[in-house]
């Protein structure tokens, strides 16, 4: 099974948005089924084979969610992101200002949903191959 050594060092190539495709298939090869990343404090529960998980520690100071979603600012916002033009604090800074509570990355659908604190899905997209 996958490691947080692992996780980590293929996160450290991740610098914007645009280098998230190759993060996404580098730990779908180590056995990532799907991930879950909470907003508020940054931390992420990876899930494998037969109930195996893992769980990163927080990567920033606790941050207050938005309780009022904004689905129009997340999406401008996202796309920002996924041309490079933030950074990952900044993005996720943006997504609790637009009220994202958490995202789940599957791998075998090859998708990304975010979600708001109630639990409605905000944004479900394809990610490229």
């Amino acid at each position: 099974m996958f490691t947080l050594e692992q996780i980590i060092q293929a996160h450290s190539k991740v610098k914007s948005g645009s280098d998230f495709p190759n993060y996404f298939r580098e730990i779908k090869q180590l056995g990532v089924i799907y991930y879950e990343t909470f907003v508020s404090d940054g931390h992420t529960d990876y899930f494998g084979n037969n109930g195996y998980q893992i769980s990163s520690p927080p990567k920033y100071a606790s941050q207050v969610v938005a309780n009022k979603s904004d689905p129009i600012q997340f999406r401008l916002d996202l796309v920002a992101h996924q041309q490079g033009k933030t950074d990952y604090p900044t993005f996720c800074n943006d997504c609790a200002r637009s009220g994202v509570y958490r995202w789940i990355v599957r791998m075998e659908n090859m998708t990304c949903t975010y979600f708001d604190a109630e639990g409605n899905e905000m944004l479900r997209e394809v990610i490229p191959s």
